[in-house]
């Protein structure tokens, strides 16, 4: 019997090996995200934090890169995930935040986008709660999907967005210094 545990333990700890790319915070980071045909490989993830541990980000590619600037600019397929693991995000906290990071994202530059950032900023206004998963995906020529949870909530066009969207964790000025090297897989 104890045999028998034993190997059905270890059967589940490989699948869930399998199922995970990395675990981070306690989190099981998948090892890729389908986007229609195309399959984005984790490139990196680290925890984002102020005080406390606020959510796990991950960046999704089709190819591994570390040049956060090639990354941000590029018209390619490319996701970023983020997995809320505190219950102190709220919606509010989270708009405060995006908001900057555009700002910082952008040198200030950001009235060409005005629509596209609140559309993007609406997705939270919903109650964030713990364990919410946000799956930010770019395809090129059709735009970025927002999904929470799995389910679609928005879709926004243009690569200006995208390049600013995803500068929010790689331009020079990102959310947290830690998160970007970790997230380019340094």
């Amino acid at each position: 019997m104890l045999k028998k545990l034993s190997v059905l333990m270890l059967s589940l700890l490989m699948m869930t090996s399998l199922c995970h790319g990395k675990e981070v915070a306690g989190i099981g980071i998948p090892e890729s995200l389908q986007d229609g045909q195309v399959t984005l490989t984790l490139n990196g993830a680290g925890v984002r934090s102020k005080f406390i541990k606020l959510y796990v980000g991950g960046l999704y590619l089709e190819q591994k890169s570390n040049d956060a600037g090639n990354i941000i600019k590029a018209d390619a397929p490319m996701a970023v995930r983020l997995h809320i693991i505190s219950s102190m995000i709220t919606s509010k906290k989270m708009e405060e935040a995006v908001r900057e990071g555009f700002l910082n994202s952008t040198g200030g530059k950001t009235e060409t986008l005005t629509d596209q950032i609140e559309k993007f900023i609406s997705v939270f206004k919903d109650q964030i709660k713990e364990n919410d998963i946000f799956d930010l995906i770019y395809s090129p020529g059709r735009g970025t999907d927002v999904y929470k949870n799995g389910e679609r909530r928005s879709s926004i066009e243009g690569l200006p967005f995208k390049q600013a969207l995803f500068g929010i964790w790689l331009c020079d000025k990102p959310a947290q210094m830690s998160l970007k090297n970790d997230m380019l897989g340094k």
